[in-house]
Protein backbone atom coordinates (compact mmCIF):
# COMPACT_ATOMS: atom_id res chain seq x y z
CA UNK A 1 0.00 0.00 0.00
CA UNK A 2 1.23 3.15 -0.62
CA UNK A 3 -0.06 6.74 0.34
CA UNK A 4 0.81 10.46 -0.02
CA UNK A 5 -0.23 13.70 -1.93
CA UNK A 6 -0.97 12.62 -5.19
CA UNK A 7 2.18 14.92 -6.02
CA UNK A 8 3.91 12.20 -4.42
CA UNK A 9 2.56 8.74 -5.12
CA UNK A 10 4.24 7.88 -8.48
CA UNK A 11 7.49 8.99 -7.02
CA UNK A 12 6.82 6.84 -3.93
CA UNK A 13 5.91 3.88 -5.83
CA UNK A 14 9.16 3.62 -8.03
CA UNK A 15 10.83 3.98 -4.72
CA UNK A 16 9.24 0.68 -3.72
CA UNK A 17 9.08 -1.10 -6.78
CA UNK A 18 12.95 -0.71 -7.39
CA UNK A 19 13.83 -1.65 -3.21
CA UNK A 20 11.41 -4.36 -2.96
CA UNK A 21 9.97 -6.13 -6.45
CA UNK A 22 12.60 -5.37 -9.69
CA UNK A 23 16.05 -7.14 -10.36
CA UNK A 24 18.51 -4.81 -11.70
CA UNK A 25 20.96 -6.07 -14.11
CA UNK A 26 24.57 -4.84 -13.62
CA UNK A 27 26.97 -4.52 -16.23
CA UNK A 28 30.40 -2.75 -16.58
CA UNK A 29 31.70 -0.34 -18.30
CA UNK A 30 35.32 -0.15 -18.05
CA UNK A 31 35.79 -0.03 -14.30
CA UNK A 32 32.75 1.79 -13.31
CA UNK A 33 29.57 -0.39 -12.44
CA UNK A 34 26.41 0.30 -14.14
CA UNK A 35 23.22 -0.37 -12.67
CA UNK A 36 19.66 -0.60 -14.71
CA UNK A 37 16.70 -1.14 -14.41
CA UNK A 38 14.32 -4.22 -16.03
CA UNK A 39 11.68 -2.05 -17.33
CA UNK A 40 11.86 1.90 -18.60
CA UNK A 41 11.96 4.10 -15.70
CA UNK A 42 9.61 7.17 -17.55
CA UNK A 43 7.22 4.84 -19.01
CA UNK A 44 6.14 3.14 -15.23
CA UNK A 45 5.96 6.67 -13.83
CA UNK A 46 3.54 7.95 -16.98
CA UNK A 47 1.43 4.85 -16.61
CA UNK A 48 0.98 5.82 -12.95
CA UNK A 49 0.72 9.42 -13.35
CA UNK A 50 -1.74 8.32 -15.86
CA UNK A 51 -3.60 5.86 -13.21
CA UNK A 52 -3.83 8.52 -10.61
CA UNK A 53 -4.91 11.47 -13.17
CA UNK A 54 -7.88 9.03 -14.50
CA UNK A 55 -8.50 7.09 -11.22
CA UNK A 56 -12.19 6.56 -10.29
CA UNK A 57 -11.69 7.59 -6.39
CA UNK A 58 -14.75 6.20 -5.37
CA UNK A 59 -13.92 3.08 -6.67
CA UNK A 60 -10.91 0.34 -6.41
CA UNK A 61 -7.43 1.66 -5.54
CA UNK A 62 -4.88 1.29 -8.54
CA UNK A 63 -3.25 -2.40 -8.02
CA UNK A 64 0.25 -3.00 -9.68
CA UNK A 65 1.08 -6.71 -9.90
CA UNK A 66 4.78 -7.85 -10.41
CA UNK A 67 5.67 -11.40 -12.35
CA UNK A 68 8.55 -12.75 -13.48
CA UNK A 69 8.10 -11.57 -16.99
CA UNK A 70 5.58 -8.44 -17.01
CA UNK A 71 4.62 -5.79 -15.16
CA UNK A 72 0.69 -5.04 -15.13
CA UNK A 73 -1.04 -1.19 -13.95
CA UNK A 74 -4.56 -1.97 -13.29
CA UNK A 75 -7.09 0.92 -12.82
CA UNK A 76 -11.03 1.24 -12.07
CA UNK A 77 -12.98 2.48 -15.28
CA UNK A 78 -13.19 2.56 -19.27
CA UNK A 79 -12.01 4.62 -21.63
CA UNK A 80 -14.71 7.57 -23.14
CA UNK A 81 -16.97 5.97 -25.93
CA UNK A 82 -15.65 7.24 -28.79
CA UNK A 83 -11.77 6.45 -28.06
CA UNK A 84 -10.30 3.34 -28.22
CA UNK A 85 -7.34 1.64 -27.47
CA UNK A 86 -5.53 2.36 -31.13
CA UNK A 87 -6.52 5.73 -30.98
CA UNK A 88 -3.90 5.92 -27.85
CA UNK A 89 -1.10 4.68 -30.01
CA UNK A 90 -1.22 8.18 -31.86
CA UNK A 91 -2.12 12.03 -30.53
CA UNK A 92 -5.49 11.86 -29.33
CA UNK A 93 -8.02 14.43 -27.66
CA UNK A 94 -7.40 13.91 -23.70
CA UNK A 95 -10.64 13.64 -21.35
CA UNK A 96 -9.02 13.24 -17.72
CA UNK A 97 -11.70 11.39 -15.25
CA UNK A 98 -10.35 14.33 -12.54
CA UNK A 99 -9.06 17.20 -14.83
CA UNK A 100 -8.21 19.71 -11.95
CA UNK A 101 -6.30 17.19 -10.72
CA UNK A 102 -4.72 16.86 -14.41
CA UNK A 103 -4.31 20.38 -14.54
CA UNK A 104 -2.26 20.79 -11.66
CA UNK A 105 0.11 18.07 -12.99
CA UNK A 106 0.38 19.64 -16.08
CA UNK A 107 1.27 22.90 -14.60
CA UNK A 108 3.74 21.44 -11.78
CA UNK A 109 5.35 19.54 -15.05
CA UNK A 110 4.56 15.67 -14.02
CA UNK A 111 2.65 15.72 -17.25
CA UNK A 112 4.10 17.18 -20.18
CA UNK A 113 1.41 17.37 -22.84
CA UNK A 114 -2.29 15.95 -22.45
CA UNK A 115 -3.01 13.17 -24.50
CA UNK A 116 0.86 12.34 -25.14
CA UNK A 117 1.29 9.87 -22.19
CA UNK A 118 0.50 6.38 -23.42
CA UNK A 119 2.85 7.58 -26.96
CA UNK A 120 5.30 8.13 -24.64
CA UNK A 121 5.12 4.89 -22.58
CA UNK A 122 5.22 3.29 -26.20
CA UNK A 123 8.23 5.15 -27.65
CA UNK A 124 10.06 4.75 -24.25
CA UNK A 125 9.20 0.85 -24.38
CA UNK A 126 10.37 0.31 -27.94
CA UNK A 127 13.61 2.66 -27.09
CA UNK A 128 14.40 -0.24 -24.33
CA UNK A 129 14.15 -2.79 -26.83
CA UNK A 130 10.92 -4.16 -25.03
CA UNK A 131 7.92 -4.94 -26.91
CA UNK A 132 4.72 -2.61 -27.20
CA UNK A 133 2.41 -2.48 -24.24
CA UNK A 134 -0.52 -3.84 -23.96
CA UNK A 135 -3.43 -1.84 -23.27
CA UNK A 136 -6.70 -3.78 -22.48
CA UNK A 137 -10.08 -3.84 -20.63
CA UNK A 138 -10.12 -6.18 -17.60
CA UNK A 139 -11.37 -6.95 -15.00
CA UNK A 140 -13.62 -4.03 -14.90
CA UNK A 141 -10.77 -1.77 -15.27
CA UNK A 142 -7.81 -0.60 -17.32
CA UNK A 143 -4.98 -2.27 -17.51
CA UNK A 144 -1.80 -1.66 -19.10
CA UNK A 145 0.64 -4.34 -19.39
CA UNK A 146 4.50 -3.96 -19.87
CA UNK A 147 6.37 -7.07 -21.06
CA UNK A 148 10.01 -8.05 -19.67
CA UNK A 149 12.86 -8.43 -22.92
CA UNK A 150 11.99 -11.36 -24.76
CA UNK A 151 15.76 -11.11 -25.33
CA UNK A 152 16.64 -14.20 -22.12
CA UNK A 153 18.15 -17.31 -22.06
CA UNK A 154 14.89 -19.22 -21.62
CA UNK A 155 12.96 -17.45 -23.77
CA UNK A 156 15.69 -17.22 -26.67
CA UNK A 157 16.35 -21.35 -25.87
CA UNK A 158 12.09 -21.86 -26.41
CA UNK A 159 12.32 -19.83 -29.87
CA UNK A 160 14.90 -22.02 -30.88
CA UNK A 161 17.95 -20.64 -31.05
CA UNK A 162 21.31 -22.46 -30.07
CA UNK A 163 23.64 -21.69 -27.76
CA UNK A 164 26.04 -20.24 -30.01
CA UNK A 165 23.37 -17.64 -31.23
CA UNK A 166 22.62 -17.17 -27.65
CA UNK A 167 26.04 -16.23 -26.83
CA UNK A 168 26.24 -13.91 -29.52
CA UNK A 169 22.72 -12.12 -28.49
CA UNK A 170 24.42 -12.17 -24.87
CA UNK A 171 27.25 -10.03 -26.48
CA UNK A 172 24.92 -7.89 -28.43
CA UNK A 173 23.35 -6.98 -25.46
CA UNK A 174 26.55 -5.51 -23.90
CA UNK A 175 28.30 -4.40 -26.55
CA UNK A 176 25.46 -3.40 -29.42
CA UNK A 177 27.54 -4.39 -32.83
CA UNK A 178 28.84 -7.83 -33.78
CA UNK A 179 31.04 -8.77 -36.87
CA UNK A 180 31.24 -12.34 -38.43
CA UNK A 181 34.75 -11.88 -37.19
CA UNK A 182 33.80 -11.54 -33.86
CA UNK A 183 31.46 -14.32 -34.23
CA UNK A 184 34.23 -16.76 -35.61
CA UNK A 185 36.30 -15.94 -32.19
CA UNK A 186 33.74 -15.99 -29.11
CA UNK A 187 31.68 -18.94 -30.68
CA UNK A 188 34.82 -20.68 -31.67
CA UNK A 189 33.62 -21.66 -35.46
CA UNK A 190 34.33 -21.27 -39.04
CA UNK A 191 33.72 -18.58 -41.17
CA UNK A 192 31.18 -20.37 -42.73
CA UNK A 193 28.61 -21.31 -39.96
CA UNK A 194 29.32 -17.97 -38.75
CA UNK A 195 27.66 -16.60 -41.58
CA UNK A 196 25.11 -18.87 -41.59
CA UNK A 197 24.22 -18.52 -37.97
CA UNK A 198 23.94 -14.68 -38.31
CA UNK A 199 21.80 -15.29 -41.25
CA UNK A 200 19.50 -17.40 -39.34
CA UNK A 201 19.23 -14.78 -36.84
CA UNK A 202 18.36 -11.87 -39.24
CA UNK A 203 15.82 -14.53 -41.75
CA UNK A 204 14.53 -16.83 -39.71
CA UNK A 205 14.62 -15.50 -35.89
CA UNK A 206 14.16 -11.85 -37.03
CA UNK A 207 16.47 -10.48 -34.14
CA UNK A 208 19.11 -8.84 -36.18
CA UNK A 209 19.60 -6.37 -38.41
CA UNK A 210 22.87 -5.88 -40.87
CA UNK A 211 24.87 -2.72 -40.86
CA UNK A 212 27.29 -1.15 -42.84
CA UNK A 213 29.15 -1.81 -46.01
CA UNK A 214 28.16 -5.20 -47.56
CA UNK A 215 31.56 -7.69 -47.20
CA UNK A 216 34.19 -7.57 -44.79
CA UNK A 217 32.63 -3.63 -43.18
CA UNK A 218 29.49 -6.10 -42.27
CA UNK A 219 28.01 -5.50 -38.70
CA UNK A 220 25.35 -6.81 -37.27
CA UNK A 221 23.44 -5.50 -34.03
CA UNK A 222 19.66 -6.42 -32.45
CA UNK A 223 16.61 -4.93 -33.54
CA UNK A 224 15.65 -2.04 -32.20
CA UNK A 225 19.05 -1.27 -30.40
Amino acid sequence: MIEGNAFQLADKTLEVLDRKFFVSPISYKGLQRVESWEYPYEAIREIILNAIVHREYMGAPIQISVYDDKLIVWNEGSLPEDLTFEDLKKKHSSRPHNPILASAFFKGGLIEAWGRGTIKIINECKAAGLPEPIMEYSSGGISVTILKSQLNENSLKEIGLSARQIKAVEYLKENQIITNKIYQEICEVSKATATRDLTELIEKFRLLERSGDVGAGTSYKLIGS
